[in-house]
């Protein structure tokens, strides 16, 4: 059973950090691109950042370029999201994903497998 459980969210200042973690189990990790979606209250899932099975190429949405940072740790089935400068429009629920897939977009951003429960970002002073 795959499972994906994030950790790492709360409340913090605009202009704040936070590191979220995503351990996952239940597959090959290091198999499966994986990726980070977000949702705000009254809108729909978008993407965040996307890291390729090795963690040598990464790619973000234009809202969070230069502020966040994928990575991923495949000895420790871990992927990981350094959220810094944070914004008040970043305040969401924040989903780890597996799977992420090109499908004939620029960017790898879409979610072909699990997402888990996530974890809640608050940006407010």
């Amino acid at each position: 059973e795959v499972q994906l459980v994030e950790a790492g969210g709360g409340l913090v200042q605009p202009g704040g950090s936070l590191r979220l973690s995503c351990t996952a189990s239940g597959f090959t990790f290091s198999a499966y691109a994986m990726g980070w979606v977000r949702q705000a209250p009254g809108k729909g899932l978008e993407w965040v950042s996307t890291i390729m099975w090795g963690g040598g190429n990464t790619y973000y949405a234009d809202s969070v370029k230069g502020r966040f940072t994928i990575s991923r740790d495949n000895a420790k089935n871990t992927l990981y999201l350094q959220l810094n400068s944070l914004k008040t429009d970043d305040t969401a629920m924040y989903y780890c994903a597996k799977d992420l897939r090109f499908n004939g977009a620029a960017v790898p951003s879409a979610v072909a497998g699990e997402r888990g429960q996530g974890t809640q970002v608050t940006v407010s002073s």
